[in-house]
């Protein structure tokens, strides 16, 4: 077992001097606080009974039926039967291996992967084989040669992990061909996929694209229900993290071994927070209040106004999406100004993050420490995104968890310490460090236009195969 990156440097970042662009943390400050007390308030009312005891391991009908109104918005229909509430998303990736794994079975994940699945993938003693991504999400003609490889050695996966939408760390979106294939692919080789998809609602530009398990369920033709996906689900990035609610949608037979697991980890998931979550989905917004669920608490009181038929949880969804996306644009501005040339990175059109590389002489775990000791800004090294040692130069950056200012006096920090780290290479080798980025490869552009934006002449998307085998052969 190993600990997550993440969860260790939780207690660091708290001190109130560390600007921290480390966690997955959405914005909690904006929910009104009074909506909050009136919303536990009504819980109390009338449901206190039901809140202090136990539920069913399923989870309760009324948080379902917000499951199934937040997929729908997504254009996802499922079948409230196939639905297991969780305590958290992270639970769906503990469930899944509790459900699948033996020692030394496989796994197949994107590279690099979300940091918190490491530590479950390692805890199961699973054999994790990961795909490197391009700017197109993980390459489906390079996932086929690896199963082809696996079932040739004996070794076929239990299950494929990938977050599709906006990856976590990565920030990249695969393709909607790479989706369908995928979908393909998992019917026809019979292999589950798990669809880690938190961050699926928080666009902030483009067109939406459909869910693997919309996919699957179209191949199907079985009206709601997918045969091969595992969908994974949580209010944690749409509502707050604290309530501690996600969700699994899964074939039948699998949902009745997740079930059996959940059983014996946890019960159920909180009866409390289960209700207020329902609670809030019945809130409407009232007229005009787009941005009352950043601060102002007139949203959501009493059901009046001139918006009153638009859920409350959608107008605030929409507040967070403007929130987010200014703060991408502050930190993607400010990676241009204080990493210049010395680094590249990802330009993502929704989620929380940033993934950003740095000269390969730079290791950024051991810039993590210089930065937290001399400049009181934590990230989350690259090395905690791969389970064989990989990702040493690049670092993730969360911009949805602070202010603008702290953004900006955050990558101003790091960009000091990139810096130092500059510049004490080329005075140990005396060599002038080779610039990593503003040269981009006409493949590697985005096929969406963005690299026809001078605001983005220092952004560079995720190579692509073509580009790196290119590079190899001219090393």
């Amino acid at each position: 077992m190993r600990s997550s990156a993440m969860r260790d440097m939780m207690s660091l970042t708290e001190r109130p001097e560390v600007i921290s662009l480390a966690g997955g943390l959405p914005e909690t400050r904006t929910f009104p606080p009074e909506l909050y007390a009136k919303l536990m308030g009504k819980v109390a009312a009338e449901s206190t009974a039901r809140a202090l005891q136990y539920g069913p391991t399923e989870g309760m009908a009324c948080t379902v039926k917000c499951i199934v109104e937040v997929m729908a918005a997504e254009g996802t229909s499922v079948d409230p039967d196939e639905v297991l509430v969780t305590t958290g998303g992270q639970q769906v990736i503990d469930l899944m291996c509790k459900t699948l794994i033996d020692p030394g079975d496989t796994i197949v994940a994107e590279a690099p992967t979300y940091p918190g699945a490491v530590p479950t993938f390692d805890a199961y003693q699973a054999n994790v084989v990961q795909i490197e991504m391009d700017s197109d999400g993980m390459p489906i003609d390079e996932l086929e040669r690896t199963l082809d490889r696996l079932q040739d050695e004996g070794r076929g996966p239990k299950f494929i992990y990938t977050i599709p939408n906006f990856q976590n760390p990565a920030g990249v979106t695969m393709s909607l061909p790479r989706r369908h294939r995928l979908v393909e692919v998992a019917r026809e080789r019979e292999i589950l996929v798990l669809e880690d998809n938190p961050y699926g609602l928080l666009r902030y530009e483009g067109e939406p694209l459909s869910t693997l398990h919309s996919l699957d369920a179209l191949a199907a033709k079985r009206g709601g229900a997918s045969d091969f996906i595992v969908y994974l689900g949580t209010f944690s990035k749409i509502l707050s993290p604290g309530v501690r609610l996600g969700w699994a949608v899964a074939p039948r037979p699998v949902l009745e071994k997740l079930n059996l697991c959940k059983q014996g980890a946890d019960l159920c998931s909180s009866p409390v927070t289960q209700l207020f979550v329902a609670a809030y989905f019945e809130e409407r917004a009232r007229g005009g209040a787009r941005d009352g669920g950043l601060g102002g608490a007139r949203s959501g009181t009493d059901g009046a106004g001139s918006n009153g038929d638009e859920p409350l949880w959608l107008a605030h969804l929409e507040s967070l999406k403007e929130l987010y996306r200014a703060r991408r644009d502050v930190m993607l501005e400010a990676l241009g100004e204080h990493f210049g040339s010395a680094a590249s990175w990802t330009k993502p059109r929704g989620g929380l993050f940033i993934w950003a590389t740095l000269p390969d002489y730079i290791d950024t775990t051991d810039l993590l420490a210089r930065a937290l000791e001399s400049e009181a800004v934590a990230f989350v090294p690259g090395r905690a995104a791969y389970l064989d040692g990989r990702g040493a130069s690049s670092m993730r950056l969360n911009f949805a968890g602070v202010g603008e200012e702290d953004i900006r006096e955050g990558i101003k920090r790091i960009g000091k310490v990139v810096r130092e780290q500059v510049g004490l290479f080329g005075t140990l080798t005396g060599a002038q460090p080779a610039e990593r980025a503003g040269t981009r490869d006409a493949a590697a552009q985005d096929a969406e236009g963005r690299s026809d934006d001078p605001s983005m002449a220092q952004v560079v998307e995720l190579p692509r195969r073509e580009q790196r085998k290119a590079e190899r052969r001219s090393r």
